[in-house]
């Protein structure tokens, strides 16, 4: 690939994305194609401009690649529930000092607003959250549905409370199922920006050493099962690391486009949050394409085209709320950590390794980084810096070391309530029993901080990136699944299908000293749902068990199959209503959960097939009053509580 004039490149490359904000810090993301000066101006509500202190972390990434992070410091607290400008301005480094340039355009303003902004909201009265966002998926993005909500939050303030926060629970970017057209725009975008070629270890696929081989490979382009690796005895550690198997449930072909290349990683976080890295690039596909492979790449073109006209919207949104990001497993790999014989075989060879460890270092780089940024020092940046410099190197290597063995994703945003975000893909609890068996998601240590971190809180957001309260008939077939030998069939991972995080879990719920009102935020299953939760207490000396709500919002641009949907649905109500023997059976001990119906369904259903983002209005003790699902073609749909609906116990 002939690498472009670097003139083609704007200097503001992605962002601003706001992250998280306190009364006297902010942290502000930015990707551009140079090095950069960088101020930041905050326009108060009554008049007053603000010039915080900054602190700038820049992370050079390619010959025309930085991305930073910008840290302000304030002397004041922000205003409480009014709204807040903000600029940020660049310069070049040897310019003059006086000459600044605005990083944002009008496009990413709002109407009747010159610069982007943000309304501080401490005390959470309402919150956007959402997860599973697959570019080449039709049907529309729920980031531009929530920047429509955002304009009617601004055209009626009255009627609309400013979300506190935009809660990304997981899968952001799809590493592990990528379309054609997009993997074509992904090495294009390299070229432009200059990103150095990586050294691959343990390729056995021959002629592919480094990531330049990769891509001129006649492989490259939905044949990429044939490069990735196999274990010592022969067998495919293509299926069991990267999920290349057909699903019963969540019917997926993985791996055909996997990334492998840190800079494919890089590129592609680009590509999925900003309009700009898009300028000029040439999607025409690939030579050597077969007709059936060509109609498809075509058929995908469509797809990722439709995605490429929301960005502006998507941009637009993400500068506007601060933005709470976790991971699950297609941000690094398809049932990332699913079991213990999963992690043997993923860490156990060095390709597979790397493949890993790479869309680990760019989840630091573009979502972790921002959460909280004090848990990255300076050392570890330093590490990165390294890697980033000399990517297949010696420091790669001790950087994918570090970060495999790095225990500090979770975090806790200090709003009332608290939105405590938790890691459930790198403290997994491990079968002892089977290595086959699926992880629990927290093991007990994990757990146990949990626990003293929930002390003393009456209310808490506790953001899972799988639900804890999940579909009783799916989680049954993920056992079956898990019995006969295949957890990876059916994605077995959920809460309950480890007896002891299982156990753990529900023990922190009922114990004394946590809150007595959990609000808890998941995504991953493709559909939404919301569940009432009460846990009975054992015996009558024990004050009443927690309210728990169980909201799941997915996927803002993905969704579970409809007619299998509406089948298990149907069974589920069916096979588990109060009355069913096999619910008897099968009840959860000291448990009642009563699912809620969203509205305008179909009679009888609970899960909602709709793509779009969770909207959750809150009162003062936390505790929901209004949940709604905002969908993709304009709709909303609320989860209403009906007191006569059957209950499952």
């Amino acid at each position: 690939m002939n690498e472009p004039d670097a003139d083609d490149l704007p200097p503001v490359l992605a962002g601003p994305i706001l992250r998280c904000v306190q009364p006297r810090r902010i942290a502000l993301w930015l990707a551009t194609s140079r090095p950069m000066r960088v101020r930041v101006e905050l326009d108060l509500h009554d008049g007053r401009r603000s010039s915080p202190r900054v602190t700038l972390h820049d992370m050079r990434a390619g010959a025309r690649l930085h991305l930073l992070l910008i840290q302000l410091e304030l002397d004041e607290d922000l205003p409480v529930g009014s709204w807040t400008g903000y600029r940020v301005r660049w310069a070049d480094p040897d310019a003059d000092p006086a000459a600044w340039t605005d990083a944002h355009e009008p496009a990413l303003c709002y109407p009747g607003h010159e610069t982007p902004g943000f309304v501080f909201q401490p005390r959470v009265a309402a919150l956007l959250h959402g997860s599973c966002r697959k570019p080449h998926h039709p049907g529309g993005d729920g980031l531009e549905r929530a920047d429509r909500h955002l304009q009617q939050c601004l055209a009626s303030p009255a009627d609309h409370a400013w979300p506190s926060a935009l809660v990304l629970s997981g899968d952001q970017v799809y590493c592990d199922d990528v379309a054609g057209p997009m993997l074509r725009a992904i090495h294009r975008l390299i070229a432009r920006l200059g990103l150095p070629d990586e050294a691959l270890p343990g390729v056995e696929a021959g002629g592919v050493a480094r990531a330049s081989d990769l891509y001129r490979d006649p492989r490259c382009y939905y044949r990429r099962l044939s490069i990735l690796p196999r274990t010592r005895g022969g067998a495919a550690i293509v299926d069991l690391v990267f999920g290349g198997v057909r699903k019963p449930i969540f019917t997926t072909d993985n791996a055909l486009n996997h990334l492998v290349t840190l800079g494919e990683v890089l590129a592609m976080y680009l590509l999925a949050w900003s309009p700009a890295p898009w300028q000029g690039l040439d999607l025409s596909p690939p030579d050597r394409l077969d007709a059936r492979t060509a109609a498809r790449y075509e058929d995908e073109c469509v797809a990722v085209r439709g995605f490429v006209a929301g960005l502006g919207a998507v941009r637009r949104v993400l500068a506007h709320l601060p933005v709470a990001m976790l991971f699950d497993d297609h941000d690094i790999s398809d049932d990332w950590n699913l079991s213990r014989e999963w992690e043997d075989a993923a860490y156990g060879h060095p390709f597979s390794r790397r493949v890993i460890g790479n869309a680990l270092v760019a989840y630091l780089l573009y979502q972790g980084w921002g959460n909280r940024p004090q848990a990255f020092d300076d050392g570890l940046l330093g590490c990165v810096q390294a890697a980033l410099q000399a990517p297949g190197g010696p420091a790669h290597e001790a950087l994918i070391e570090r970060l495999l063995e790095f225990r500090d994703w979770h975090y806790t945003w200090p709003t009332t309530p608290p939105l405590m975000v938790v890691d459930s893909r790198t403290h997994r609890w491990r079968s002892e029993t089977s290595a086959r068996r699926p992880s629990g998601l927290m093991d007990w240590e994990a757990l146990t901080d949990l626990q003293q971190a929930l002390r003393g809180h009456p209310a808490v957001l506790l953001v899972s990136a799988a639900p804890i309260f999940g579909v009783k008939l799916i989680e049954t077939l993920q056992r079956v699944a898990t019995f006969l030998g295949r957890p990876l069939m059916v994605d077995a991972e959920n809460w309950m299908s480890h007896p002891g995080a299982a156990s753990a879990i529900l023990n922190i719920f009922r114990h004394p000293q946590t809150p007595r009102t959990f609000v808890v935020l998941s995504g991953d299953v493709h559909y939404s749902f919301v569940y009432d939760v009460e846990l009975r207490t054992r015996t009558r000396l024990q004050r009443p068990g927690p309210h728990i709500w169980q909201i799941c919002s997915s996927g803002l641009r993905n969704r579970f199959p409809p007619r299998l949907l509406a089948v298990l649905d149907h069974l589920n109500r069916w096979l588990y209503s109060p009355r069913s023997p096999l619910n008897r059976l099968t009840r959860r001990r000291h448990m009642r959960v009563t699912p809620r119906k969203p509205q305008g369904t179909p009679h009888g259903r609970r899960l909602l097939d709709a793509s779009g983002i969770g909207l959750v209005e809150l009162d003062a003790q936390g505790r929901p009053t209004r949940i709604r699902q905002l969908t993709n073609d304009g709709g909303e749909v609320a989860f209403v509580p009906r007191d006569a609906e059957a209950r499952e116990d």
